[in-house]
């Protein structure tokens, strides 16, 4: 960050003609730090000038996240702080071409936007911790054309719904999306879909805290990528119990990451002591193939290159750093597809395996548990009944015992009354 007060580098997004630029959200999330002094402005930066930025952008509050629409390299849009969304040409100079209106924007920040595959070449989405998914058009930003609430129950109810980090778009598949939140879950939705409970497909659940990136495989677009909590996780449309692979928990916070685009069995993980770990699923499983300090800040962004050469990573205390990536890490390897697919499809076997097992368990639990229910009811009859029987023979008991008493008292009676008549009667002498 070139200002006298460093703002975390807290997004980045690369040139789409090419790894010669990035653009660079910079902002302080720390909600209850003054930030009324502090500069709103973001940069695009030359990747072989890093000394000066080359143009700066300056929007109405603090740019959250940034992105370069991928038809039109001169075109951005911004998510900021106060719920608005702006774009910029930078052919127009610094100054938002438009920003939505605060009435009809995010009532939270705006932490992720993509845009979409459209003839245009105009329309994105947007996402915000307020729950809600917004779909706009940069020739009318005047309001958003769609919206989608995530609410886990599908009731479509704003109290319920989950605040978002990120969202997911694959062009092949151009009704999905997916959106990752700050509850761990993530939803996988249709666009299309007629009404507000059709909408959310899926809701996949695993993470135990946020989840600060997604991203499908662009190999394989039925596996996606989740980075949250202390762990990195792949997952499977096909099961949706929880994931069919991650990583062991970390000894500190991953904060981004994602897919080599030149690679299908690589990743990479930016994490909060400030290393970059890449994985390679073809040489190792159990632990990163490569793992790089690249400061002693926190790291809270990671950008890889269209060209998988160059990771450009964003640190809390505002420096942006790129890292250029080895061959081997780069090249795809002879097989990789086919050993990669066969990994993924193993794995989701195994964790259906392991599913069915667990419910079998389950079921076998229920069904001892009620026969246990049963035996324990046929018990408790059996003990009342023998208490009651216990308790009639001690009535009769105690009815012939009162019996024999009152008999005995009747012959004492009795043979009172006869002693008394035989001192009554007169004596022979």
């Amino acid at each position: 960050d070139p200002n006298e007060e460093p703002r975390n580098a807290h997004y980045i997004s690369w040139y789409t003609d090419g790894p010669t630029k990035i653009a660079v959200a910079y902002c302080t999330i720390d909600f209850q730090s003054d930030k009324s002094n502090q500069s709103k402005n973001s940069y695009i930066w030359d990747v072989e000038n890093p000394s000066k930025p080359e143009m700066s952008l300056k929007p109405n509050s603090s740019l959250i996240c940034l992105d370069y629409n991928p038809k039109d390299s001169h075109i951005l849009v911004g998510g900021q702080m106060n719920g608005q969304i702006s774009y910029w040409d930078t052919r127009k100079g610094s100054r938002p071409v438009e920003s939505t209106p605060i009435a009809v924007s995010h009532h939270d920040p705006v932490y992720s936007t993509l845009w979409l595959q459209s003839k245009s070449g105009s329309e994105f989405f947007s996402t915000s911790t307020d729950g809600c998914v917004l779909w706009w058009d940069i020739r009318k930003l005047n309001e958003p054309i769609e919206k989608t609430i995530l609410d886990p129950t599908k009731k479509n109810d704003p109290t319920k719904a989950h605040g978002a980090y990120c969202l997911e778009y694959e062009s092949t598949i151009p009704t999905k999306f997916m959106a990752a939140t700050e509850f761990g879950t993530i939803f996988s939705c249709n666009r299309k879909a007629k009404t507000p409970q059709e909408k959310i497909v899926a809701v996949y659940s695993g993470h135990h805290g946020a989840i600060y990136s997604l991203q499908r495989n662009p190999y394989f677009i039925k596996n996606f990528l989740t980075v949250g909590d202390w762990t990195a996780r792949i997952w499977s449309e096909d099961h949706r119990d929880h994931a069919i692979w991650w990583t062991d928990f970390d000894s500190t916070q991953i904060m981004s990451g994602g897919w080599s685009p030149t690679r299908p069995g690589v990743f990479y993980t930016a994490k909060e002591n400030g290393y970059v770990d890449i994985w390679d699923l073809i040489f190792k499983q159990k632990a990163p193939t490569l793992s790089i300090q690249v400061t002693d800040s926190p790291l809270y962004c990671a950008k890889i290159s269209e060209n998988g050469a160059l990771i450009a990573t964003g640190a809390r205390n505002g420096t942006t750093t790129l890292l250029r990536l080895s061959d081997g890490l780069v090249n795809m390897q002879r097989n990789e597809k086919a050993l990669v697919s066969s990994i993924f499809e193993r794995e989701t076997r195994r964790e259906k395996i392991i599913e069915t097992r667990h419910r079998e368990m389950k079921l076998k639990e229920r069904v001892k548990s009620a026969t246990l229910d049963e035996e324990e009811n046929d018990n408790y009859k059996q003990m009342v009944n023998d208490i009651d029987a216990e308790f009639e023979i001690i009535i009769e008991e105690k009815g012939e015992r009162d019996g024999k008493i009152k008999k005995m008292f009747e012959e004492i009676e009795n043979w009172g009354n006869t002693k008394s008549v035989e001192e009554e009667l007169p004596s022979n002498e």
